[in-house]
């Protein structure tokens, strides 16, 4: 006895599959603390940058806080050590660039 159908053709099994890829995806991002990607390919011109410049002000503000959890980790002495001092430097130009990315969101 054949296994019944469970999609009533070839292109309802196809979206079935997408649908399945997609949710695999989102659960991926969310399971690594990323947010969700917009569709941005969808927006026209304005739109889509506006939307671009908020995911990348998203981003950086992962970054500056993953950075400045690990910074806060460390040993005094490790803050105090060249590296500590060259990370420092690195989160603070994320920081710089965060503000600016910010500046272009508000304008």
């Amino acid at each position: 006895m054949p296994t019944p159908s469970i999609h009533a053709n070839p292109a309802a099994r196809q979206a079935a599959y997408r649908a399945r890829l997609a949710e695999a995806r989102r659960k991926e991002l969310e399971a690594k603390g990323m947010p969700p990607l917009p569709a941005v390919a969808t927006m026209p011109g304005n739109e889509r940058w506006q939307a671009l410049v908020r995911q990348a002000s998203h981003l950086l503000q992962t970054v500056q806080d993953e950075m400045q959890d690990y910074y806060d980790e460390r040993s005094p002495a490790w803050c105090e050590s060249e590296r500590g001092v060259a990370f420092q430097d690195r989160l603070e130009a994320v920081q710089e660039a965060q503000g600016i990315i910010e500046d272009l969101i508000n304008n």
